[in-house]
C-alpha cells in the first residue's frame, strides 16, 4: 500500500506539474470557445480603443455583434464565419506590415490562434451579450412625418405652453416705434425713415384691428393692441418693399456661400456669377412658393430660370487649367466638385451633411456612402461654367440693339460728310502683289522709309496687316546693287511686326522671296519700315513685293509714301500712292462727295454691277445745308433706265421714299447696268450723294461696282464722282470698310474724328447688346457613371451606383438611361414634395432664425442626429404643416411671426427669468442682437442720404482687383458706384471687407447657416475712425444741415430722429451742445453710429 500510495502521489505531482506549463487555448482545445470568456476580453484589451462607441476607425466597431458582422467602410465583412483565411480581421491581426493591427503592439500567438480558431468555428456570437446597443439612426424627429398638435392656432399658444413648463411668462409689449424699427431691420436691413414714423403714429390714432392669426371667438386670449391694423399695413408695405428681398436674399446667400471669384489658391474671377445674385432677390421680392423655388434652382433651365441653377456652382472649384493633366488629378477635381454640388444640396434643403458619407458611411444619420454616390448621379451631368441665358432680359437687350443700331445709322449718316472728296477720272495707280518697281532722281541717302497707309481688303477678313516678301535699294551705278540687304550691313526698324516662322523681321531684306519668307505688321493696313544703309549711297530704284513667287494677293499695300534722306528726321519724298476711296459694299452706305455744284437734276448711272441687274434700295443727295433733297416728299421726281416691278419688293418709287432694305428697293431690267435721273424742284448747290444696295445688310448680289456721277450745269452733264478713284471691288467681301481721314481738311478731321469715336462706342454697346447675356448657372451634359468608391478615392470604383434618393427618406430611384435634365426635375420633386419630412422644417426654422437671431434647431443646416433638438418641437411642425398649407409663401410666415405677441414682445431682461433662460431660448423676452454688417454700413449710408438703391447687375469693387492670388487693396474712397447696398458688392471669396468684414460678415469660404457674433476691439476702432465712417458721418452732417439748418438744437434733434426714430432726451441733448459746438455736427454723427442704440436691433 505504502508503494502504491506513494507511486500515485508521484503520478499526480508529475501530471500537476505537466499542467501548470500547458498553453491556454490547448486547456480549451477539447471545450467549445465561448465568446465572453475567450474572445471579447482581447477585443476590449487591444480593439475597443477605436473601434467601439463613437471611436470607430474606418468605420469598423467590435462592441456590437450586428455592427462587426458588417464590417467596415466600403467593403465586406471583415468577419467570415468558418473561414479565418478570408477573413480581413484574422489577416490584419496577423500581419507584419504596415496594415497589422493594432499598429502599435501585435497580439500574441496565443491571442491570435484564439481569435482565428473562433473564426473557423463559426464565429459564434451569442444574441443579447452585448454591453451596448446600436441606435436606429432613423429613428430621429426630423425623419419622422410631422405632427400638428390639435387645438394650438397659433405661435404664442406654443410659446406660452413652453413658458408654462419653466414657470416663465411674455414680457410686456414693446413700444410701438421699438417694434416699428425692429420689424424694418428684420425685413429690409434699413431703418424706418422719420417719414414713416410719424406714418405708423398717425395709423395708431387712426385705426381698429385684430392680428389676423387670432380666433375672434376665443375669449382666452391676451390682449392685443389697439389699432392693429396699422401694424399689418407696416408689415405689407414692407414686405412689398423690393428692400425687402434685397436683405432676406443675403441669409440665403450665405447659406449657399455665394461669391463672385472660384475660390481656392487662384481665386480666379466669375464674373458672370451676379445673375443668380439677382435671381435670389428677385424670387424673394416676388415671393416665389418655396418648391417653386427649391425646383428652380435645381432645374431652373427647364422652368424658364436660366440664371437659378446658379446655386449647383456656387461653392469653390478649381478650373481645368489649375488641376494636374493627368487622369487621376481630373479625376479627383471631378469628385471635389460633385462633392461641393451634393454638400449644397443636402445642407441648403435637406439640413444634412450628406457630404460625410463621401468616404464611409454617416456616423450619425441614416445616411450611406452608396447614398451619397446614388446622390451624386442625380448631377453628374453638371459642369462648372458659364451659360447663356434666355427670357425677358433677353428680349429687352435685343431692342435696347436695335435701338443702338438705328443711333449708329445717324451716325454713319452723318460720317458721309467727311469722306475724302471724290477725283472723278483719275487714274488711281494699283500696286501689284507680285513686283512693284520705284523709279526716281537719283539722290544721296542713308536712311530710306516706306510706310504703308493703306491695304487691300481679304475678301473675308477685311482690313488686315499688310505683308511684304522684300524691299530692294539700288543704287544709281551702270550695275546697280541692291544696298538693303542685310548681308551688305543694313539694318532695319519698323513700326511693329506680326511675328511667326514665316514671317519676321529678318525676311524683308533676306534676298528670299515668297510669303514664307516675309515681314508683317501688326496692325490692320498700316506700318513702316526704316532701311539705315551703312553708310550713305547715291539710289534711284526701289522695288518691293507682297509675294514674288505670285501665290498670294491679300495683304498688299495700296497706298505708300517712299521717302529717303541722309538722316531719318530730314526726309525726302520719293514715291507715293495716295490712298484710294473704298471700295463700294452691298451692306453699307457708299458715300460720293465732292465740291459743291449747283444744279437741278443729276444722274448716277451703272456701268457695271457684280451680277445680274442693279438693284438700289435708297438714293439720298444732299445740299450744303445737310438736307436730304432727292425725297420723293421733297417733291424730287425720278426717271429710270428700265425697271422689273415685283410688287411690295422693287419699284421704281422705293429709291427715293426714305426706306431701306431688299424689300423697298429699284431693280433694273439689263443686266449690269443701267441709270436713275432724279429732277429737284429748283436748282440747289449739292455736295454729296448717298446710295446703298441694301442697308438691311441681308444682300450681297445686284451691285454697282462702276458708276458714274453726274450734275447738269447750263445744260450739260458735269462728272462729280465715279468709282475709278475706289478701291477694286472683291467679291465675297461683306465688312463695311474702314474710315479714313485722309484728304480732310484740319477742321473736318476733327469733327469726322468725333463722330467715329462715337461710332467706336456704339459699335462696342451694340456687341454687347447683340451678345447672349452669359451666367455662371452651369453647363448640361451626359451624366458621368458613378460608381461607389472605396474611402471616396476615385482610383478605387466599386459598382456602378444609379440615382436614389436617401434611402431611409424614400424609395425613389432611376434607370441608368435617364436623361439628365430628367434626373435633376426627379431629385427636386422629391426634395420640394410635402411629404419630404425636412424641407419645410429646415426653411421655417431658417425664417425663424432671421427673425429672432436663433432658430428653434440652432443648427439649422444639421437636422441629424448630430444637430440640436429643437427647443419648441410642436411649433417647429406646426411652423411647417402652416408653410405647406400656405402654398409655401415664405412672406406669410414672416407675416405670421412678426405680428406674433412673441416678436412685439419688449427686449428688457428680467432677473428672475435670465436665471432660469439666459440664452433666451424660450423666448420669455425679445432677444436683442446686434445687426448683421451689411445692414450697419447700408443703414449708415441710407441715414447719410447716400444710399444707392440702384438694383442688379455686376456688383461694385470693394478691393482694387475682382480676384486673383493675393494682395486685394480695399477701396477706401466713397464714389457713387460703391454706394450700393453691400448685397451688390463683388465679392471675393475668402477676403473679408475691410471694414465690416471685422462684423463677422461671412467670406464664402464655407456655407455659413449661422453667423457668428463676436465683440472685438477691431470693431470699435474701425467703425469710428474708418475713411468710410469719416465720409458718411460728414455726409450725415450735411444732410441735417440742409434739412435744418444751422441751428444747433434742431440739428441734434434731427440727428437723433434720423439715426435713432425719436428725439433726444434733455440730458443727451445737453451733452450733444458743447461737442456739436466745438468739434462741429459730424463727431456726434459718428457716435451715434456708433451707439449700441444704432447698432443693435431693438
Amino acid at each position: 500500500m505504502t508503494f502504491r500510495n506513494d507511486l500515485i502521489m508521484k503520478y499526480s505531482l508529475v501530471c500537476l506539474a505537466a499542467l501548470l506549463f500547458v498553453p491556454l487555448e490547448t486547456i480549451h482545445a477539447a471545450e467549445q470557445l465561448d465568446f465572453v470568456r475567450d474572445v471579447r476580453p482581447i477585443f476590449e484589451q487591444h480593439c475597443y480603443e477605436c473601434h467601439s462607441g463613437t471611436e470607430q476607425e474606418s468605420g469598423f466597431r467590435l462592441d456590437v455583434k450586428a455592427a462587426a458582422f458588417k464590417g467596415g467602410d466600403n467593403h465586406g465583412p471583415d468577419i467570415v464565419p468558418g473561414m479565418a483565411s478570408e477573413s480581413p480581421l484574422i489577416r490584419f491581426l496577423s500581419a507584419d506590415d504596415d496594415s497589422m493591427m493594432p499598429p502599435d503592439e501585435k497580439l500574441s500567438d496565443s491571442e491570435i490562434k484564439i481569435l482565428t480558431r473562433w473564426v473557423n468555428e463559426g464565429a459564434d456570437w451569442p444574441d443579447g451579450v452585448d454591453r451596448v446597443q446600436i441606435k436606429d439612426k432613423r429613428d430621429h424627429w426630423s425623419f419622422k412625418p410631422l405632427t400638428v398638435a390639435a387645438g394650438a392656432l397659433s405661435i404664442d399658444d406654443f410659446i406660452a405652453m413652453k413658458l408654462s413648463e419653466h414657470g416663465l411668462e411674455m414680457s410686456r409689449e414693446a413700444e410701438p416705434v421699438t417694434w416699428l424699427r425692429r420689424v424694418t431691420f428684420d425685413l429690409t436691413g434699413l431703418p424706418p425713415t422719420p417719414d414713416e414714423v410719424h406714418d405708423f403714429q398717425r395709423q395708431l390714432a387712426s385705426r381698429r384691428g385684430r392680428p389676423p392669426e387670432l380666433d375672434a371667438d376665443r375669449s382666452d386670449r391676451e390682449p392685443v393692441p389697439q389699432n392693429f391694423a396699422a401694424y399689418t399695413a407696416v408689415v405689407d408695405r414692407l414686405l412689398a418693399s423690393e428692400r425687402y428681398g434685397e436683405h432676406w436674399a443675403q441669409h440665403w446667400l450665405d447659406v449657399v456661400r455665394y461669391a463672385d471669384t472660384h475660390g481656392f489658391e487662384v481665386n480666379t474671377e466669375r464674373p458672370n456669377a451676379w445673375p443668380y445674385r439677382d435671381y435670389v432677390i428677385r424670387a424673394f421680392n416676388k415671393d416665389t412658393p418655396y418648391d417653386r423655388f427649391i425646383k428652380e434652382q435645381i432645374v431652373g433651365d427647364a422652368l424658364g430660370e436660366d440664371t437659378a441653377t446658379g446655386f449647383l456652382i456656387t461653392a469653390s472649384v478649381l478650373l481645368p487649367g489649375q488641376i494636374g493633366k493627368d487622369a487621376p488629378s481630373i479625376r479627383l477635381a471631378r469628385q471635389d466638385s460633385l462633392d461641393e454640388i451634393v454638400n449644397n444640396i443636402g445642407q441648403t434643403f435637406l439640413g444634412l451633411s450628406i457630404g460625410c458619407a463621401r468616404c464611409h458611411d454617416h456616423k450619425f444619420d441614416p445616411i450611406t456612402a452608396k447614398d451619397y454616390y446614388a446622390a451624386q448621379a442625380f448631377v453628374a451631368g453638371v459642369e462648372y461654367a458659364d451659360r447663356e441665358i434666355h427670357g425677358p432680359e433677353t428680349d429687352a437687350q435685343e431692342k435696347l440693339a436695335e435701338a443702338l443700331r438705328s443711333q449708329l445709322r445717324e451716325i454713319n449718316d452723318r460720317l458721309a460728310q467727311y469722306v475724302p472728296l471724290a477725283r472723278p477720272g483719275s487714274k488711281q495707280r494699283q500696286t501689284n502683289a507680285k513686283e512693284n518697281t520705284e523709279s526716281f532722281n537719283a539722290v544721296e541717302a542713308k536712311f530710306v522709309r516706306f510706310t504703308i497707309h493703306d491695304a487691300n481688303l481679304h475678301p473675308s477678313l477685311g482690313l488686315i496687316e499688310p505683308c511684304i516678301d522684300e524691299f530692294e535699294i539700288f543704287t544709281d551705278e551702270p550695275e546697280p546693287r541692291n544696298v538693303a540687304l542685310a548681308s551688305h550691313g543694313t539694318k532695319t526698324t519698323v513700326s511693329g511686326s506680326r511675328t511667326s516662322d514665316a514671317h519676321k523681321l529678318e525676311h524683308i531684306n533676306d534676298g528670299e522671296f515668297g510669303n514664307a519668307r516675309s515681314w508683317m505688321s501688326d496692325t490692320a493696313g498700316r506700318g513702316w519700315i526704316l532701311f539705315e544703309l551703312p553708310q550713305p549711297a547715291r539710289i534711284s530704284k526701289v522695288v518691293w513685293s507682297r509675294d514674288r513667287n505670285g501665290q498670294f494677293n491679300d495683304r498688299l499695300a495700296t497706298a505708300f509714301t517712299l521717302e529717303a534722306g541722309l538722316t531719318s528726321e530730314a526726309m525726302t519724298t520719293l514715291s507715293e500712292v495716295s490712298i484710294p476711296r473704298h471700295m463700294v459694299a452691298a451692306s453699307t452706305i457708299n458715300a460720293d462727295r465732292f465740291q459743291p455744284v449747283r444744279t437741278g437734276s443729276l444722274r448716277f448711272t451703272i456701268l457695271n454691277t457684280n451680277n445680274l441687274e442693279p438693284c438700289l434700295d435708297e438714293f439720298e443727295v444732299f445740299n450744303t445745308a445737310g438736307e436730304n433733297i432727292a425725297l420723293a416728299s421733297a417733291g424730287t421726281t425720278l426717271k429710270t433706265s428700265g425697271n422689273t416691278i415685283v410688287a411690295n419688293r422693287h419699284d421704281p418709287s422705293y429709291l427715293n421714299d426714305g426706306q431701306f432694305g431688299n424689300e423697298r428697293s429699284w431693280l433694273g431690267n439689263e443686266s449690269g447696268k443701267g441709270w436713275v435721273e432724279l429732277e429737284f424742284p429748283v436748282e440747289q448747290e449739292i455736295t454729296r450723294v448717298l446710295w446703298s444696295r441694301d442697308r438691311e445688310g441681308k444682300h450681297q448680289d445686284r451691285l454697282a461696282i462702276d458708276y458714274k456721277i453726274e450734275a447738269r450745269v447750263g445744260g450739260d452733264w458735269m462728272l462729280v464722282a465715279d468709282s475709278s478713284d475706289r478701291q477694286p471691288y472683291l467679291g465675297g467681301t461683306t465688312q463695311s470698310p474702314a474710315f479714313t481721314l485722309s484728304g480732310l481738311t484740319p477742321e473736318e478731321a476733327k469733327a469726322a474724328t468725333q463722330l467715329l469715336a462715337e461710332k467706336l462706342d456704339l459699335d462696342a454697346r451694340i456687341r454687347v447688346a447683340e451678345s447672349r447675356p452669359m451666367a455662371f448657372a452651369g453647363t448640361f451634359r451626359q451624366p458621368d457613371q458613378i460608381h461607389l468608391l472605396m474611402r471616396g478615392d476615385p482610383e478605387q470604383p466599386h459598382e456602378e451606383v444609379l440615382p436614389a434618393v436617401l434611402s431611409a427618406l424614400g424609395d425613389i430611384s432611376l434607370s441608368h438611361d435617364t436623361a439628365e435634365q430628367d434626373r435633376r426635375h426627379a431629385l427636386a420633386d422629391w426634395i420640394a414634395s410635402p411629404q419630404n419630412p425636412l424641407t419645410a422644417r429646415v426653411m421655417v426654422n431658417r425664417i425663424w432664425q432671421g427673425h429672432f437671431g436663433a432658430g428653434l434647431v440652432d443648427t439649422p443646416s444639421d437636422m441629424g442626429n448630430n444637430g440640436s433638438t429643437p427647443t419648441h418641437p410642436q411649433l417647429l411642425d406646426w411652423l411647417a404643416a402652416e408653410f405647406i398649407h400656405s402654398g409655401w409663401s415664405i412672406k406669410h410666415m414672416h407675416r405670421l411671426i412678426v405680428l406674433s405677441k412673441t416678436y412685439r414682445q419688449a427686449s428688457a431682461s428680467e432677473p428672475t427669468a435670465a436665471e432660469i433662460d439666459a440664452d433666451v431660448r424660450w423666448l420669455w423676452r425679445y432677444p436683442s442682437r446686434r445687426m448683421e454688417a451689411e445692414s450697419i454700413r447700408d443703414s449708415m449710408l441710407a441715414i447719410s442720404g447716400r444710399l444707392d438703391l440702384t438694383m442688379y447687375g455686376r456688383g461694385f469693387d470693394l478691393f482694387d482687383q475682382r480676384g486673383g492670388l493675393s494682395g486685394f487693396t480695399p477701396v477706401e474712397t466713397l464714389a457713387p458706384e460703391n454706394q450700393r447696398r453691400m448685397i451688390y458688392a463683388h465679392k471675393v471669396r475668402r477676403e473679408s471687407e475691410a471694414v465690416f468684414g471685422a462684423f463677422d460678415c461671412p467670406d464664402a469660404g464655407q456655407s455659413t447657416a449661422v453667423r457668428r457674433a463676436s465683440t472685438t476691439p477691431i470693431q470699435a476702432l474701425n467703425l469710428f475712425n474708418s475713411r468710410f465712417t469719416l465720409e458718411v458721418s460728414t455726409a450725415f452732417a450735411d444732410r441735417v444741415k440742409a434739412e435744418v439748418g444751422d441751428n444747433v438744437a434742431m440739428q441734434i434733434n434731427r440727428a437723433y430722429e434720423l439715426a435713432l426714430n425719436r428725439l433726444p432726451i434733455p440730458a443727451e441733448r445737453d451733452d450733444a451742445m458743447p461737442v456739436v459746438q466745438k468739434h462741429g455736427l459730424p463727431v456726434l454723427c459718428r457716435a451715434l453710429f456708433n451707439s449700441n442704440e444704432f447698432l443693435f436691433i431693438p
